[in-house]
């Protein structure tokens, strides 16, 4: 079966995600929202989200989906898992970021 796995970036994207949503909304909304997070993760492992190509000029192969406010960059890894690179809020510099992300590869 396949699965997923959270990149460093990704999961500190996460955990910032969480703290924020817990001071501006509460525990209980921070919850919610990355539950559906990680449900999203799993819609992508099952291909059951519509996604799109990175543009090619980034020259990685990955893919982008959009959770609520939040778009998810993923790739396949070699060992047939999803790999989880970046969550970025839709106010994000989506082209910036994801440059910073391949200066990483």
């Amino acid at each position: 079966m396949k699965s997923y796995f959270i990149e460093a970036s990704a999961n500190a994207a996460i955990d910032d995600l969480y703290a924020y949503t817990t001071e501006k909304w509460g525990d209980e909304q921070a919850d919610k929202y990355l539950s559906g997070l990680f449900a999203r993760f799993e819609a992508i492992v099952s291909k059951e989200v519509l996604w799109r190509p990175v543009p090619t000029e980034f020259e990685i192969k990955a893919w982008v989906t959009r959770y609520e406010h939040h778009y998810i960059y993923w790739k396949q890894l070699d060992d047939g898992r999803i790999g989880i690179m970046a969550i970025l809020h839709e106010r994000m510099h989506q082209t910036a970021r994801l440059a910073d992300l391949t200066d990483d590869e």
